[in-house]
């Protein structure tokens, strides 16, 4: 009986650390979905371009990014140029929305986009 005590517990810790990755969190009112461990595998140009995403009301306030190794001059292209491409959107419409990459900083753009569409993915499996 011990045995399956031990068992019963075992298996209800490792359900519930699947949902405690800290990709989720609350702040100032928004859900933020922080891509750094769910996109963890995608790169840019020289390593993962890891984000924030923050959603209220299933739209989209902003977007940031966090720290990485790109060059600061092509992240400074990046952020002017891509990042406000989804700000306003509800997560739907930011799923379908296409939107170029950055000249010069294809790798980047391209890394940041896939960050963007697995985080509203992930937020909208576990909100």
């Amino acid at each position: 009986m011990k045995k399956y005590v031990v068992l019963l517990l075992t298996a209800v810790a490792l359900m519930s650390a699947g949902k405690q990755d800290g990709a989720i969190t609350k702040e100032d009112g928004a859900t933020v979905v922080n891509t750094t461990t769910i996109a963890k595998d995608v790169e840019g140009y020289n390593g993962p371009v890891p984000l924030k995403i923050y959603i209220k009301k299933n739209k989209i306030e902003k977007i940031e990014i966090l720290k990485n190794q790109e060059t600061p001059k092509y992240m400074v292209k990046v952020k002017n140029a891509l990042l406000t491409a989804w700000n306003g959107l509800t997560v739907k419409e930011a799923k379908a929305k296409k939107v170029d990459g950055v000249t010069g900083a294809t790798f980047t753009s391209e890394a940041i986009k896939e960050n963007i569409q697995r985080g509203l993915d992930y937020y909208q499996k576990n909100k």
